[in-house]
C-alpha cells in the first residue's frame, strides 16, 4: 500500500464560546497496514454540523465527548481505496464517522453505510438531502410531528439544511408553513423559492408577536432547531395538542453560562402539548423508507436544497463557526479531495 500522509485535526482543548483554531492541532501521520476485516477510506467530503460543537464539550450526550488529543469526530463521505472486508470493496462510496482527516481505516462500525444509488444526484447530496440531513427532516416531521392537512407548522433555523427540508416536506403534506430565519435574504428564499407561507426574521422582528399574527389559532407543530428565546416564543403560541420536535439547541452550544429554561414551559401543560427529543440515529433501520420518499419528491421537483462547499481540510475549524453566526447558506461541507471518476 502506498504510504500516503494522513492529515488529521486533533482536538487540543475544550472551546469556550465560539471555537478557535487554537483549540485544534493539525498533525500528519502515516496510514497503518490493514488488518483482517478492515478497509481504507479516502475522505472526499466532510459534513460540518452544529452537533460537532456539542461533541467538543466535556459532557456526554447521545455519544461520548471527543477526547482531547483525538481526531475530531465528524460525518464524512469517501471512497474505499483498499479492503480486507468482504462487505466493502474498493471503489465503494461510503458515509460514516470518518473524522476530520484525509484517510480513515474502518472495520465497518461507526454508522458506516454504503450510499444509496440514485441517478443524477451529486455525491455531496449524500451529506445533505440523501444523508443524515434528509433523514432528520423526514423522520422528525413525519414520525414525531405527524403532520395533517391544514395544520400550522413552524420551524426555527428554517433556512438551514434540516429546516428547509422540513418546511418543504410540510408543504407536500399540505401544511401551512412558517419559517424563522436570521436575514432578509434567507426569509425571501424561504417564501419565494421554497414557497413557505410566511417567514419571520428573528433579528428584526418580535418572533412572539409575529407568530401571534401569523398563527392566531396557534401552532400545531413546532420543529425546534435553536432553543432559547425562539423556542420560548413558540411555546407561548401553541395550539391544543401541539407537537414539538426538539431536534437541536444551536443557540446554547456556545453558551459560557447556564441557560435558563423557557418561561412559557407551563403552556405545555395547559395546551396538553407533547415535547419529544429526537436523534436521527434511532431511525437508521428505516433509512430506506425515507430515501425512497425523499428521492421520489426530489425527482418530481418538489424538494430543493442548497449547499456551501468550502475547499480544503485546513479550513474546517474556522468554517464551523459559520453555522453559529448565520453566515452559511445551506448545508456546510468541506471538500477534502477530488471526486473519483465513477
Amino acid at each position: 500500500m502506498t504510504k500516503d500522509i494522513n492529515r488529521q485535526w486533533l482536538l487540543r482543548s475544550r472551546p469556550v464560546g465560539l471555537i478557535q483554531e487554537s483549540d485544534f492541532d493539525m498533525i500528519e501521520s502515516s496510514i497503518p497496514e490493514l488488518k483482517t476485516g478492515e478497509f481504507l477510506i479516502q475522505n472526499l467530503y466532510l459534513s460540518l454540523d452544529p452537533t460537532n460543537r456539542g461533541w467538543m464539550n466535556p459532557v456526554e450526550t447521545y455519544v461520548p465527548p471527543v477526547k482531547l488529543g483525538s481526531v475530531m469526530r465528524g460525518i464524512g463521505l469517501g471512497i474505499v481505496k483498499e479492503s480486507n472486508n468482504a462487505e466493502f470493496k474498493a471503489g465503494d462510496i461510503v458515509t460514516g464517522l470518518l473524522g476530520w482527516q484525509d484517510y480513515f481505516v474502518s472495520d465497518g462500525s461507526g454508522w458506516m453505510t454504503k450510499i444509496p444509488s440514485f441517478s443524477n444526484v451529486p455525491l455531496s447530496a449524500y451529506l445533505n438531502l440523501f444523508g443524515m440531513i434528509g433523514l432528520t427532516a423526514y423522520f422528525g416531521l413525519m414520525d414525531i410531528g405527524k403532520p395533517k392537512e391544514g395544520e400550522t407548522l413552524v420551524i426555527s433555523a428554517a433556512a438551514g439544511a434540516v429546516g428547509s427540508l422540513v418546511g418543504q416536506i410540510g408543504k407536500i403534506q399540505d401544511c401551512r408553513v412558517i419559517g424563522i430565519a436570521g436575514t432578509e435574504e434567507k426569509c425571501n428564499w424561504l417564501t419565494q423559492t421554497l414557497e413557505f407561507d410566511a417567514a419571520i426574521n428573528y433579528k428584526t422582528e418580535s418572533v412572539f408577536n409575529r407568530l401571534k399574527e401569523l398563527a392566531p389559532e396557534g401552532i400545531d407543530i413546532f420543529f425546534a432547531n435553536v432553543g432559547g428565546k425562539i423556542l420560548d416564543a413558540a411555546l407561548g403560541n401553541l395550539r391544543l395538542h401541539a407537537r414539538i420536535i426538539l431536534c437541536g439547541l444551536i443557540s446554547q452550544y456556545n453558551a459560557t453560562e447556564r441557560v435558563p429554561g423557557p418561561y412559557n414551559f407551563p403552556n405545555i401543560l395547559t395546551k396538553r402539548a407533547t415535547v419529544t427529543g429526537f436523534i436521527v440515529t434511532d431511525y437508521f433501520k428505516r433509512m430506506d423508507e425515507a430515501f425512497k420518499n425523499l428521492y421520489s419528491w426530489y425527482a418530481k421537483g418538489r424538494l430543493h436544497y442548497r449547499e456551501e462547499i468550502i475547499d480544503g481540510l485546513e479550513n474546517a475549524p474556522k468554517s464551523l463557526n459559520k453555522l453559529f453566526d448565520g453566515s452559511n447558506k445551506g448545508k456546510l461541507i468541506i471538500k477534502i479531495s477530488e471526486e473519483p471518476s465513477l
